[in-house]
């Protein structure tokens, strides 16, 4: 950079701002008006704490949907769970979320008929049922430790893809990493029923859930918090049972996941400092879309 003093720069001509002509300066040159066109912060967001609280919601409740599939796997692993009261709890659950995915939802706009639904449920638990004796027998030489591991990494996978921002329909890498897991925790289990009953669980939690979650949130906005609440209740007093220091770690986690980390983002908000002027790229701000039909 230069000044309209400094060598270079004849104060006989005026330096202009243009690329087309030639002008007796060096190429970085600018004058003192430069800094005018200056802007901080002009883009910040400013959250509010409770607003942030909410959407950190959605994150604390996935996490305790992990520790409620991983609860009834443990439950069922041990033999303190039938699958055949499982899979009736899952079928009321299921037909309960989807009365009430009808009812938010507008009859108007709909994409699907129920009966294409009864389609797609009928062939999914067709095809899990009959491949469940191959699912069962899938990892047997594979050692339990090694499986264990992978569960957790996919699980764990699945936590980081989840797209919170837009999770109905849940995104591709983070249901399968999450379908996987659970394939991998169900080979474990003590027969072919006892598989069906967890990739069913694993599908009713992981897929249709979100859905369901994401439809409150759009029509129900109220109902939104009390299910996130209901979930991590459900998620910590599942994993209390069986480890009462697991449940202690998971409700820190959730308490800072909901409570301290939105706090640390609104404060650090404060000492945001972003600058912008003549040297930021152009932005078109004409609505193009007339020219991409």
């Amino acid at each position: 950079m230069g000044a309209d003093s400094g060598p270079g720069a004849p104060a006989a001509v005026p330096w202009r701002k243009v690329l087309y002509e030639r002008q007796p300066f060096p190429d970085n040159y600018v004058d003192r008006r430069f800094l005018e066109e200056l802007r901080r912060n002009i883009r910040v967001r400013q959250y509010r704490y409770w607003a942030v609280v909410r959407e950190t919601g959605l994150i604390a409740q996935q996490v305790s949907c992990v520790a409620v599939v991983l609860t009834l796997w443990s439950y069922m692993e041990q033999g303190d769970l039938e699958p055949s009261v499982v899979l009736w709890v899952c079928l009321g659950c299921a037909l309960l979320g989807y009365g009430l995915y009808e009812i938010l939802g507008d009859a108007c706009v709909r994409e699907r008929t129920r009966l294409a639904d009864l389609q797609s449920a009928t062939i999914f638990l067709a095809f899990t049922f009959g491949f469940s004796p191959v699912l069962k027998t899938l990892t047997e030489s594979v050692s339990t430790d090694t499986v264990y591991a992978m569960s957790a990494v996919m699980l764990l996978a699945h936590l980081v893809s989840f797209p919170y921002a837009q999770p109905s329909p849940p995104g591709s890498l983070s249901l399968n990493a999450a379908l996987f897991g659970s394939v991998c925790l169900a080979s474990r289990l003590p027969g072919a029923l006892h598989t069906f009953t967890m990739l069913s669980c694993a599908l009713l939690v992981f897929a249709l859930w979100p859905c369901l979650l994401h439809r409150m949130r759009e029509k129900a906005e109220w109902s939104f918090p009390w299910a996130a609440v209901l979930v991590c209740l459900a998620g910590v007093g599942g994993l209390g049972s069986l480890w009462p220091e697991g449940a202690l770690l998971l409700s820190l986690a959730l308490i800072t996941l909901t409570l301290l980390c939105p706090l640390l983002l609104v404060l650090l908000q404060r000492h945001k400092d972003n600058i912008h002027g003549p040297w930021d790229e152009a932005e078109i701000r004409e609505d193009l879309s007339r020219f991409l039909n």
